[in-house]
């Protein structure tokens, strides 16, 4: 039988897909908007910062890219029904959603109030199920396929004890999501894959860091991932280039962590 595929099959081409990046008013998700946008999809990010929303745009559209900001807090259905239903009224049918909106707890576990376990049970986990729901539900409905990426965490299988309990919970809970879901919609064709980064520079690291102090001398090659080192494992997960890539979560440490 010929086989007429490119040699190697390999394309980052997101030419006619649409992507919506939660979590895109700063740090990795803003990062993950940009690079989805240079490989050309239509990027929808979303926060609850408008502000921040807005200089995101403005970085896409000044690289020639397309993209609008969407508010939409993770904690809240009726705001993440709304806010898929305003970025498809702009662009047409998802096809690409980044599950990267995330909070730490930063708190140690029996001291926790109720409304933060909410707050992160709903922005972690919550939140991006409800998401994920919601993209496939159509898709199914329109025999379209699709590419779910969910941002995990290498906490979700290594936990040192300091004060990040429930976030790393909430993030073995992404990956097991990422697991179930894969089965149940890949006879649909929608592939189910995610990230587990280790400690990059981010928002979120930078409040660690002022809380902890500098810990990267610690670290098996003393430093802390750049954003761009995510670049191609996250074009491999939304492109034609994983097509039969479902169900699988990549770790991205920089060797940070035993296994």
């Amino acid at each position: 039988m010929s086989d007429e595929r490119p040699l190697p099959n390999v394309s980052h081409d997101l030419t006619g897909q649409v992507a919506l990046v939660t979590g895109a008013t700063s740090g990795l998700g803003r990062r993950f908007a940009r690079v989805l946008a240079a490989a050309g999809a239509k990027v929808i990010g979303t926060g609850r910062r408008k502000e921040r929303l807005d200089e995101m745009v403005a970085e896409i559209t000044a690289d020639g890219g397309t993209a609008i900001g969407v508010v939409m807090d993770m904690t809240d259905t009726a705001s993440i029904l709304s806010g898929f239903d305003e970025a498809e009224a702009a662009f047409g049918t998802i096809t690409i959603l980044v599950n990267n909106a995330g909070i730490p707890d930063a708190e140690r576990a029996h001291k926790m109030s109720i409304e933060l376990i909410d707050n992160v049970f709903d922005t972690n986990l919550r939140g991006p199920y409800v998401l994920s729901v919601e993209m496939a539900r159509r898709l199914i409905e329109q025999k379209l396929p699709g590419r779910q990426v969910n941002i995990a965490s290498i906490s979700a299988t290594h936990y040192d004890g300091h004060g990040a309990a429930l976030y790393s919970i909430t993030k073995a809970g992404i990956i097991r999501m990422t697991e179930v879901l894969a089965v149940e919609w890949s006879r649909n064709h929608i592939n189910v894959t995610g990230i587990a980064p280790g400690g990059f520079h981010s928002e979120m690291m930078d409040g660690m860091l002022e809380r902890m102090g500098d810990f990267s001398g610690a670290m098996p090659r003393k430093r802390l991932g750049r954003p761009d080192q995510l670049d191609s494992t996250l074009l491999y997960l939304c492109s034609p280039a994983s097509d039969a890539v479902t169900g699988t979560v990549i770790k991205v440490d920089d060797g940070q962590s035993p296994r």
